[in-house]
């Protein structure tokens, strides 16, 4: 992956979880880089000319299209939306999930496939379960790809 500081991280805010928030805040901060988090309803975010908030319609998919329309090369866009995380990919972003997975190019056209694939097995009720609770090893494995991709 090639290394380049990214102008701007844009957060998928509506269901991403408040620690993953913090630790890009605080990067934010320490880096200087601008942060938006795009989400169909207000939240908080800290006060700062660096992180601003855009709440848009609560239309499917309006947060992704405009993280999509808006997303610039080497940008970095955090979210848990795989086929979201294919469309910042073409664009030449970079795309990382909550859990710090970093998606890429060679990786995706899979992920997107098991998504599929895991969606048609809950569908036909074969399985019921989801994925396993967000932790503090999700937490400080979010942050250690972050720090990756901004050092």
């Amino acid at each position: 992956m090639p290394k380049h500081r990214p102008n701007k991280i844009w957060i998928d805010g509506d269901a991403c979880p408040k620690a993953v928030k913090e630790i890009v805040f605080k990067t934010s901060h320490r880096l200087n880089i601008n942060v938006v988090l795009v989400a169909n309803s207000y939240q908080f975010i800290p006060h700062s000319d660096l992180i601003r908030l855009m709440v848009v319609h609560k239309g499917f998919d309006a947060a992704d299209q405009h993280i999509i329309d808006q997303v610039e090369i080497h940008d970095i866009v955090i979210t848990a939306d795989i086929p979201l995380a294919a469309k910042v990919l073409e664009k030449k972003a970079i795309a990382i999930n909550p859990r710090g997975e970093i998606y890429t190019a060679n990786t995706i056209g899979s992920i997107l496939s098991m998504r599929d694939f895991m969606k048609g097995l809950r569908d036909a009720g074969t399985i019921t379960g989801g994925p396993a609770p967000f932790g503090p090893k999700d937490v400080k494995q979010f942050a250690d790809s972050l720090n990756k991709l901004t050092s």
